[in-house]
């Protein structure tokens, strides 16, 4: 078919994720074809620099033909069996295998799952199900906090802290409250550290624990560094504070590794990054590196032995260790292994994107909260940096920014009005470099347009002044 045939054909046929369908039938859409390294390829022959690795999943870069090749045998000797009826299959017993070696100590049981979405609603249903089987039923409520995101079910989106979200499906769910996010930039007081807020917003659990009660409250659930919600880093001191909350009220930590997780960060995981040790962690994204759909949610010991203490755990999915997946993100991880991709990022490219990142964005005048750590990376769009002025209708300056990147054949995403990227984990200095150009390039443009728009905005509002006049 032609292009005009695809776009005409999805927008007759094909209901797309987080997206206005009607606007997006009117107006087509763009169709990638294939993709190689860090870039894909739409169907006019156009080379699309992909600043978000897929969807934060990408690690080891589009076009890698092992993990073709196991797929292929693994679906010529077994495609599908499930692990419900006493059974299982090598190829999920060698992946927990290679996957509780790389966890930190003391995680070595693992339950597979389909997403990340799946992976936080097995987690729920876990930590019920763990307090219920020691003896502490009443231990039902979950705290996450606002703007984290945690998956678009009905279990993730009320977890999650996206207002939007919850308006739509009496969201949400029952035993499910939040605090504020860690966000320093927008949240502390005038003159207070970095230090010093995030010690403050880690005490907002506290406050939230003795409202409720902690003999209540059955874990703490947040993002190592929070994705969809714009990238926010917070302070050092935050997550050992939280865990010495959680650790003091008898409070399972969770951490969502579904972005921070495999090696995004330049840790394998993004609770090491950020120095705390959780219960339990989800995960899905970098696992396969996107190529299949898998995710997979990690439990310490104690919340193991817990689990198998309470019996028959009634959870589970048909595709829950699909060989396929297992055999094809086994492969993955041995890749990230074998190349010293998270080393790379950690001692390498991390801190080179950190410095370029800072270099390219720093000089224009409506970016402000710059941010970086290993290959995940933010800034905020701002109407005054001076003032830490935010534009109004939060969200409407982000897409006019991430419009302009994607016409430009970058991807960036727009979360609100922070721009974020997350390139695959493969990606060279040379190739940063690269995308920052582009970068520096769209942003000239966007700053442009921005001029343009507040002048013309300052016009009409002095006109309607004088009328009222």
């Amino acid at each position: 078919m032609s292009k005009q045939d695809y776009s005409r054909q999805d927008g007759k046929h094909h209901l797309h994720p987080f997206s206005d369908n009607a606007a997006l039938a009117r107006e087509g859409v763009r169709v990638m074809v294939k993709a190689k390294g860090i870039y894909v390829y739409d169907d006019e022959g156009n080379e699309i620099l992909d600043g978000m690795a897929g969807l934060w999943c990408v690690n080891i870069g589009y076009g890698r033909k092992e993990l073709a090749k196991v797929a292929k045998k693994q679906m010529k000797e077994l495609p599908f069996y499930n692990t419900f009826f006493k059974t299982t299959h090598p190829a999920v017993v060698e992946l927990s295998a290679t996957i509780t070696d790389i966890a930190p100590s003391g995680f070595n049981h693992v339950f597979y799952t389909g997403s990340g979405s799946e992976s936080v609603d097995t987690m729920m249903r876990m930590v019920r199900h763990y307090w219920a089987s020691v003896g502490k039923p009443q231990k039902k409520v979950i705290i996450g906090r606002w703007n984290g995101y945690h998956g678009s079910t009905i279990g993730g989106a009320s977890l999650g802290g996206m207002k939007g979200m919850h308006s739509q499906g009496d969201l949400p769910i029952p035993n499910v409250v939040h605090i504020e996010q860690p966000w320093y930039y927008g949240l502390a007081k005038d003159g207070e550290s970095p230090e010093e807020f995030g010690l403050r917003a880690a005490n907002w659990l506290e406050e939230k624990i003795e409202e409720i009660g902690a003999d209540k409250i059955a874990a703490f659930v947040g993002e190592p560094i929070q994705g969809a919600g714009g990238v926010i880093i917070p302070p050092k001191t935050y997550w050992p504070r939280i865990e010495e909350i959680c650790r003091k009220h008898d409070i399972l930590l969770v951490a969502d590794e579904v972005i921070c997780g495999f090696g995004r960060t330049g840790n394998w995981f993004g609770h090491e990054t950020m120095g705390f040790k959780p219960d339990i962690f989800t995960t899905a994204k970098g696992l396969s590196s996107g190529y299949l759909p898998i995710g997979a949610v990690l439990v310490n010991d104690k919340v193991a032995e817990g689990l198998k203490a309470g019996g028959e755990f009634n959870h589970g999915f048909t595709y829950s260790g699909h060989p396929v997946a297992a055999a094809v993100a086994k492969k993955n991880l041995e890749i990230l292994q074998d190349e010293g991709i998270v080393d790379q990022v950690k001692n390498e490219t991390g801190p080179y994107m950190k410095k370029r990142w800072e270099e390219t964005f720093s000089q224009f005048k409506y970016v402000d909260d710059i941010r970086s750590e290993g290959l995940i990376c933010g800034f905020t769009l701002v109407k005054d940096k001076a003032r830490r002025e935010l534009f109004p209708n939060t969200g409407e300056t982000g897409l006019m920014c991430r419009d302009i990147f994607f016409k430009n054949n970058l991807i960036m995403r727009a979360c609100g009005d922070h721009m974020v990227a997350a390139p695959p984990l493969v990606m060279t200095k040379k190739e940063i470099d690269k995308m920052l150009a582009v970068a520096e390039q769209c942003m000239r443009e966007f700053e442009q347009m921005m001029d343009k728009k507040l002048a013309k905005e300052e016009k009409a509002g002095k006109k309607e002044e004088k009328s009222d006049q």
